[in-house]
């Protein structure tokens, strides 16, 4: 069942409501054969408004099959551990902005690796009710050992004695990928995503088409 709730909140509402919704979360194998997988990337124009573009691939081949592109007024401010309530809005337009239906969504963002277990992943794959993985160059919380050098490396990250996620060596020598479960998928599925995605690079294709393009489109609307 898909969420909705108001985003026009302080942040004090906000880690309250990341609390009450972080039971939401499903940690549980995502049947069937996925068909489609989307990445979506955010990036800022200036201090009043923020772009998100989302990119749809082939599940199988991981070609580009669709984009979408939504900008939004910014509405609440940068906090840490509060992203979401800051990207998500636009995200999720533009998830809903792709013409063919979504059946897995990759994240540039935590999941389940995040202090109070709801991530910017968790929160669209929550809000849509859609499996959602996310895929994040960087930590934000938990404590792991580098994974050995070769591809297909990975590590535990614990954060109070939990795991939340796996660093995954996408590519040999080049530093891991940080990916944790956001909604209907395990933590092992979401390394075998960031694998099958990461074809050429370290970040998996639909998430760094859809970095592109936001990077791209941005240049050429810096008069926003």
């Amino acid at each position: 069942m898909m969420l909705d709730h108001p985003w026009d909140i302080s942040p004090r509402q906000a880690i309250q409501l990341q609390r009450e919704l972080a039971s939401e979360v499903l940690v549980r194998k995502l049947e069937g054969p996925v068909r489609t997988v989307a990445g979506v990337d955010c990036a800022y124009l200036g201090r009043t408004h923020i772009l998100a573009v989302g990119v749809l691939c082939d599940a199988r081949t991981m070609r580009m099959i669709a984009t979408s592109e939504v900008v939004r007024p910014l509405t609440f401010p940068y906090v840490p551990g509060l992203l979401s309530f800051r990207e998500a809005p636009a995200v999720i337009e533009a998830v809903r902005a792709l013409p063919q239906p979504v059946e897995l969504l990759m994240c540039d963002g935590q999941g389940l690796a995040h202090p109070r277990r709801f991530g910017l992943a968790c929160h669209v794959g929550v809000y849509l009710d859609m499996p959602a993985i996310g895929m994040a160059k960087s930590v934000l919380c938990g404590q792991f050992r580098p994974p050995g050098r070769r591809r297909g490396c990975r590590t535990q990250m614990r954060d109070r004695g939990e795991v939340v996620a796996l660093a995954v060596r996408t590519r040999d020598d080049v530093e891991p990928m940080y990916v944790s479960v956001g909604h209907r998928v395990t933590l092992e599925q979401c390394a075998a995503w960031a694998l099958r995605g990461s074809r050429e690079a370290r970040i998996p294709e639909p998430t760094r088409l859809a970095h592109q393009l936001v990077t791209q489109r941005k240049k050429m609307m810096r008069g926003i």
